[in-house]
């Protein structure tokens, strides 16, 4: 069998709930809620002081004896005394000695606020304030590397800048010994073409002359031949 799963009882929607000095601003929220949950007027008497009747003469607004309100009137001058009551019954003794002067709920209400809604922990000040010392000294050193990068992009673009035309000057030194030697390259070998040419056409010549004269051997062959031949027959 599937064991019960239990749930913590929550606050009372009858009950105001208890300050006792600690955690001021969530008693403040839920007692806001509380308070207009039972009338809004209540709260509206909180936040703007008590409603007085009074009479309206030329000069100035006189408030009017309690006995000469009327119904209406009695019942929202009351909400400020139910304002009270709902306030001193959510305090403990210390915080209700605090506020136990106070003629009206809203002079409760701002007393409780002025001494318990700015006040900041020693321990949660100590951590602000540590916090903001933190966030200082980040946004210093955010600066600082930010200046030192701007500082390296510059120093980074000279280099670049100083880099690129030496080594423009090396490439153009480079392209005009290349182009110089190769122009002696050409010269070169235009020379060599011709010294080509003219030794063929030396060795086309000799080879002329060579033809030629060993035709002219072979004809004094033939002379010679011919001229033994004669001798020969005139001997015998």
């Amino acid at each position: 069998m599937a064991g019960k799963i239990s749930f913590e009882e929550g606050a009372s929607i009858n009950r105001p709930p208890l300050f006792c000095g600690l955690n001021y601003k969530y008693w403040e929220a839920r007692m806001k809620i509380f308070i207009e949950s039972i009338d809004q007027g209540i709260w509206d008497t909180i936040e703007n002081g008590p409603y007085i009747p009074k009479t309206e003469n030329c000069e100035s607004a006189i408030a009017r004896p309690w006995s000469q309100w009327t119904n209406e009137e009695c019942k929202m001058a009351k909400l400020d005394c139910v304002a009270q009551n709902i306030i001193a019954s959510a305090l403990d003794s210390n915080e209700f000695f605090r506020i136990s002067d106070c003629k009206s709920a809203k002079e409760m209400w701002d007393t409780l606020k002025a001494t318990h809604g700015n006040i900041t922990k020693p321990k949660e000040a100590k951590t602000r304030s540590q916090a903001r010392r933190k966030r200082r000294q980040n946004r210093k050193g955010f600066n600082l590397c930010f200046m030192a990068k701007q500082e390296d992009d510059a120093s980074s673009v000279s280099f670049s800048i100083s880099s690129n035309s030496e080594n423009y000057s090396q490439l153009l030194q480079a392209f005009q010994e290349t182009h110089e030697e190769a122009n002696r390259l050409a010269l070169l070998n235009n020379r060599l073409k011709v010294m080509n040419s003219w030794l063929k056409n030396r060795v086309k010549t000799l080879e002329e002359e060579l033809e030629n004269s060993k035709t002219d051997f072979e004809n004094l062959e033939i002379v010679y031949n011919n001229s033994s031949c004669k001798c020969d027959t005139l001997i015998c």
